[in-house]
């Protein structure tokens, strides 16, 4: 007994660093860091963290020139910001954040409350702006998003991303390709093409047993890894 004043005051000492360090991130919302199970429950809990809100000001000013470029099709007002929680693959706990349709975002919350719940890997969760919009780059470093007002690849069509319909979930080890007619396959990412092999075992592989397979389909979204032209094993895109 004579110990116990002793430990207690280490044991408290060594805790508020990474608590308050987490708290703080939570608060200002840092999507990308990394915080502790301690802090997100002094945050409030799951309920505080899985929120879907119209774009915040500095949110907007980040996306101006990058994903969002000024159309006649899709506003300020038809989109929405999520802050979610998700887990990579060795269970470490990240703040993440997303761009989507107003139209899909409690069915993204839902989504991705259930696969963070599970403990379901996802390596990164930030806004496309972070990448320059650049879509190539943002599949290389595995991000996950939704939002980003641009043509499908090699076409002049709107992507469901321009609307912010479909979400592209651990996108290097679910690459896009397609076999052309004259032999060759286009992959993106360029330097995913060992994943096109879905015969193999590897981290962060969508398939029809996948948890998130299921809760997306099970949402009414459609499976790029279904599509029979080419193969988009990243691809999550809400039914018309």
């Amino acid at each position: 007994m004579l110990f116990l004043p002793l430990i207690f005051p280490l044991l408290a000492f060594a805790q508020p660093d990474s608590l308050s360090t987490s708290l703080r991130d939570l608060r200002t919302w840092a999507a990308g860091t990394t915080v502790t199970a301690e802090a997100v429950t002094a945050f409030g809990g799951e309920d505080s963290c899985f929120v879907a809100m119209p774009i915040p000001d500095a949110v907007w000013q980040r996306m101006q020139g990058k994903s969002y470029q000024p159309n006649p099709h899709i506003s300020r007002s038809d989109l929405r910001y999520l802050r979610l929680l998700h887990t990579d693959y060795d269970h470490k706990i990240h703040l993440g954040e997303m761009v989507c349709n107003r139209q899909i975002a409690d069915r993204l919350l839902d989504i991705f409350r259930q696969l963070y719940e599970a403990g379901y890997p996802i390596q990164r969760i930030v806004l496309p702006d972070d990448y320059d919009a650049d879509d190539e780059r943002q599949m290389r470093a595995n991000n996950t998003s939704c939002f980003c007002y641009r043509s499908v690849s090699g076409s002049k069509k709107l992507s469901a991303h321009a609307r912010g319909m479909a979400v592209d979930l651990n996108p290097f080890y679910n690459p896009y390709y397609i076999d052309r007619k004259d032999g060759t396959r286009f992959v993106q990412p360029a330097t995913a093409r060992q994943y096109c092999n879905r015969n193999k075992q590897f981290p962060y592989k969508i398939d029809k047993n996948d948890l998130a397979y299921r809760l997306f389909t099970r949402h009414g979204f459609a499976w790029g890894g279904s599509w029979r032209t080419c193969k988009d094993y990243q691809h999550f895109q809400l039914r018309e």
